[in-house]
């Protein structure tokens, strides 16, 4: 540590304590539960060591971790060491982070190790305080390796499917059970469209763990691909579900270790699907620049496998980090290439894990884009208005689906928000109130986190608007405020 003299008040520091609304006494409470649950037990904190952070003192490991970890869940976004006039250290390879080994034999160990983890640990708090958020370049750098040849580990294409492996020994799965393996994830996927992450991510996660212990026993090759296959598939799908459940040190955890078992399976497809994940998750943490470079590095990966539902669903995405960023002509230019891309579907051609996107999704993303853009534009009434026909086409499409309820519900929320835009408070009411009813049907925490977002910006604008009051009165009664997610 520095001594006295050397010091300057910690000014980054201080500028995120203010913000948080909490007390040194409050700071010092949470810093040191957090080092219990890491297991960090020599940690101990109190009013005046916080003053000491705040007059400048450089504290030692874990407290700079602590601290981004807990300021960015109190903000909802992420706040790296070094934006709180911090120094960072080193994270371990097989630690928190996400530079991990290119490798098929280090990928099966660390995804068998935190799905086990997960299933007996898995509590906001617990396991999640063992990871740290990555954004910039200690997030993307690592992610470009994803391209680097299979040699120094990189995707390459599948081998095809031989009955007999030169060499090697008949696997012991039979065909029937590789296939029953394959299928396990398109039914988890399903029961998360309906039912939101929070019922069935244990489940997944546990099938996971499962999954990677046939790993590790020996196989023919063509039978280990499909294995990695699977692994990515449900690793990606378990990423997903921490994401709707607001598990997000855990969903990137999983979403990176998806992209490495992707990898290992030959799957650039599904490999640009993990990254469409990612980059949705830093659009969600506000990181609209790393969700770009997330989308451009999926959309070179699998330039030469993609198929046309895929290539809309990045362009679509590609089109939101654009609209985040404030840049419309670019956002409109991707719209359109979603638009032209999905034409040329073909679902008989595409994988099980882009079923979802469907014409509805299609306008959704793109009415999310130009809602998105009004926002960044100052509440722009012309974004506005292209919004609000393809938020309309999206929520008739999603209507008639009994299967994506969650999206159903995300999207009469994003009606609601198109209409407070264009301020018409009743509306916006009456749609944010049907969402209500799904919500309390389907376990995500982003739902009920949207509703609320949505409901308290409609009590701030129109406060006084009879729908507006019941709405908000009939949240506080229905879907009450909980400070942590099941």
């Amino acid at each position: 540590m520095a001594g006295t003299a050397e010091r300057q008040p910690n000014a980054q520091l201080t500028s995120w304590f203010v913000r948080s609304g909490w007390s040194k006494g409050e700071l010092a409470r949470q810093v040191n539960r957090r080092a219990r649950q890491m297991g960090a037990h020599h940690v101990s904190t109190d009013t005046s060591r916080v003053r000491r952070w705040l007059d400048g003192e450089q504290p030692r490991e874990p407290i700079p971790r602590i601290l981004s970890e807990l300021f960015s869940e109190r903000f909802g976004c992420v706040v790296p060491v070094e934006d709180i006039g911090l120094r960072a250290t080193h994270q371990p390879t097989a630690g928190g982070g996400v530079d991990l080994p290119w490798a098929g034999p280090q990928t099966v160990q660390l995804i068998n190790e935190f799905s086990r983890s997960d299933l007996m640990l898995g509590r906001r708090g617990f396991l999640g305080a063992s990871l740290v958020l990555s954004a910039g370049p200690a997030l993307l750098e690592p992610m470009q390796r994803w391209l680097v040849p299979t040699a120094a580990g990189g995707p390459a294409p599948a081998p095809p499917a031989q009955p007999h492996e030169a060499g090697g020994r008949p696997s012991r799965l039979s065909e029937q059970e590789l296939q029953l393996l394959e299928s396990t994830a398109a039914m988890f996927r399903e029961w998360d469209s309906q039912c939101g992450g929070g019922l069935r991510r244990k489940a997944v996660v546990g099938q996971l763990h499962e999954v990677t212990d046939l790993l590790q026993e020996s196989h023919p090759e063509s039978v280990t691909r499909r294995l990695y296959r699977v692994t990515a598939d449900l690793a990606a799908l378990a990423g997903w579900m921490s994401y709707d459940v607001g598990l997000q040190p855990i969903a990137q955890k999983y979403l990176v270790l998806a992209l490495h078992a992707a990898k290992e399976a030959g799957d650039s497809s599904l490999g640009a699907f993990v990254l469409s994940s990612m980059s949705r998750q830093m659009i969600h943490l506000e990181r609209p620049d790393d969700a770009l470079e997330l989308i451009h590095l999926a959309q070179y990966g699998s330039r030469d496998s993609a198929t046309a539902t895929t290539q809309a669903m990045l362009h679509a995405l590609e089109a939101r980090a654009y609209a985040n960023m404030g840049l419309a002509n670019k956002c409109h230019r991707a719209v359109r290439m979603a638009e032209d891309a999905f034409t040329d579907s073909r679902p008989d051609d595409d994988p099980p894990w882009i079923s979802f996107f469907t014409e509805a999704e299609l306008h959704a993303e793109n009415a999310h884009s130009y809602r998105d853009l009004a926002y960044v534009a100052g509440r722009s009434p012309t974004y506005a208005s292209l919004a609000h026909p393809e938020m309309h086409l999206a929520v008739e499409g999603f209507g008639r689906d009994p299967v994506h309820q969650r999206a159903y519900a995300l999207n009469l929320v994003g009606m609601g928000t198109v209409h407070l835009l264009m301020r018409h408070p009743e509306q916006a009411a009456h749609f944010t109130g049907r969402a209500v009813n799904i919500a309390k049907r389907v376990r995500s925490e982003r739902v009920n986190t949207r509703i609320r977002k949505t409901t308290h910006a409609a009590v701030r604008d129109f406060g006084d608007v009879p729908e507006v009051i019941e709405l908000a009165e009939r949240l506080s009664e229905e879907l009450p405020e909980v400070a942590e997610s099941a």
